[in-house]
């Protein structure tokens, strides 16, 4: 069976318009069935591509040393798609940012937020995100039926979404730890860091913690509840259900309050020097938060630990 969220097949890749394109400073790895179609591939085009991809370990482009993979030309479109065909890009580049969560009798797919128009798609929805399957969605796993209330819960927007997250502890018998802000950037800086902007952010937040109005900020995002609604229910969908029991699917939970108090933190340091803060830049800080942390495992269940 298969599940995915309502938004799910709305995506399509924005390619050149693309600002923060995922061919530029990610590893691509080329997975075997298609390389072997590269390898039978004749012509000048035969050539280039034996000449940009490294087969010792996992096999994967040569990335340039502007980290760009190497076919991706200078209006930001890819050749292998111009010369061969979009159907023969490798599984990571034509999944991307594509995810499947393999669960009992079903696979769950998503899009993760780390693609700038996958987040704008999700995070910019104002209807409550619901799952669509192409069987029967009932089921008798004690972590799934639990995920599934948790959303319901995040999903009640009679109450302020903070409120919300706090019933989302109760319902998994947790509380989480509670941390400073300039605790949490400590521990964020400590972590891997991919891209040197979210360092820079993280950093300008712990030196901000004192000047802050995060009331004002609440006051002022009070109609945009549905901005952390869907991003908290994205972290519970992706993350949540596969847990290997209870006791993990509690530390998500209170991953997800932490990923909620550090974006709002990130919102309201940027409200309380310029007076404003736009859907543009909630799209970047969730962006951000995606590329650091879900797409590196360490950092990810580093997060899950001490949450």
């Amino acid at each position: 069976m298969h599940i995915y969220p309502d938004y799910y097949e709305k995506f399509r890749c924005i390619a050149s318009k693309c600002k923060h394109n995922c061919c530029i400073g990610w590893e691509i790895d080329i997975d075997n069935t298609t390389l072997k179609y590269y390898n039978c591939v004749e012509g000048d085009f035969s050539k280039r591509l034996k000449d940009n991809i490294e087969l010792d370990d996992t096999p994967h482009f040569k990335l340039l040393s502007n980290e760009r993979c190497p076919f991706l030309n200078d209006k930001n479109l890819c050749d292998i798609i111009t010369t061969l065909g979009e159907d023969m890009l490798c599984d990571i580049c034509s999944q991307h940012p594509r995810f499947h969560n393999e669960l009992p009798q079903r696979i769950e797919s998503g899009l993760g937020l780390c693609c700038e128009e996958a987040c704008r798609i999700i995070i910019s929805q104002k209807e409550k995100c619901t799952l669509i399957s192409n069987g029967d969605i009932t089921t008798d796993d004690e972590i799934i039926l639990l995920r599934d209330k948790v959303i319901d819960v995040l999903q009640n927007r009679d109450k302020h979404i903070a409120q919300r997250i706090d019933d989302m502890l109760s319902l998994c018998s947790t509380t989480g730890n509670e941390y400073s802000i300039s605790e949490l950037c400590d521990i964020l800086l400590s972590l891997e860091q991919l891209d040197n902007k979210w360092g820079k952010l993280i950093k300008e937040l712990k030196e901000s913690t004192n000047t802050i109005d995060t009331n004002a900020f609440d006051t002022y995002m009070a109609d945009r509840q549905s901005e952390y609604e869907q991003f908290c229910v994205y972290l519970v969908y992706r993350h949540f259900a596969n847990s290997p029991d209870l006791f993990e699917a509690q530390l998500r939970a209170c991953f997800v309050k932490l990923a909620y108090n550090l974006v709002r933190a990130l919102g309201a340091m940027i409200y309380s020097k310029s007076g404003s803060f736009d859907l543009s830049e909630q799209l970047e800080l969730i962006r951000l938060f995606s590329s650091e942390i879900e797409y590196s495992d360490e950092n990810l269940y580093t997060l899950f630990d001490i949450a």
